[in-house]
């Protein structure tokens, strides 16, 4: 995982028309925003589309980032450690490094988020990474050989897998 602490000597503009738009799964796409080689390392951003019934992102943690989330539109449920939160649009949060976390759309919602690592991680590649799996060109096992280099640390969670069989 390579990150950096010097901060970008010029501004970061990304025009909606021009941000590379990544599909994940059947029913989530990721836009790519800001990687930590454009903003000096100070912060990694996309945003996640997710449509109803996506899957969201399964639990997991970083180890060197606080990732953050605002939720543009939609209804969220979110995994926090060991409780599930619902965050509506507008709502804001801040997951510190070693919480486990996931996310998906409420039930009979969809939802769009705006994340933000800080400090950034090279992620891009990740998510190019999630996109190529999708698409049957990359394995599962692919994702999990990364968890280091992308700092994403894939978890077991008993409430996540009972929250998401309730819905």
């Amino acid at each position: 995982m390579a990150t950096t602490t010097q901060q970008s000597a010029s501004p970061v503009l990304v025009r909606s028309g021009n941000a590379a738009t990544l599909q994940d799964g059947a029913l989530s796409l990721i836009t790519l925003l800001a990687d930590a080689g454009e903003t000096g390392g100070a912060l990694t951003a996309n945003k996640a589309s997710l449509s109803k019934g996506s899957p969201g992102a399964p639990a997991h943690f970083h180890t060197a980032a606080t990732e953050m989330f605002l939720v543009l539109d939609g209804s969220m449920r979110f995994l926090l450690g060991d409780e599930i939160v619902r965050l509506e649009r507008g709502d804001f949060l801040t997951v510190p490094p070693t919480v486990p976390h996931a996310f998906t759309p409420a039930p009979g919602s969809e939802a769009e988020l705006l994340v933000v690592f800080t400090p950034g991680l090279h992620r891009f590649d990740y998510y190019r990474l999630l996109e190529r799996v999708y698409r049957g060109e990359a394995t599962v096992q692919e994702i999990r050989d990364s968890s280091q280099q992308y700092d994403n640390h894939y978890v077991d969670s008993p409430v996540w897998r009972e929250e998401i069989a309730r819905a």
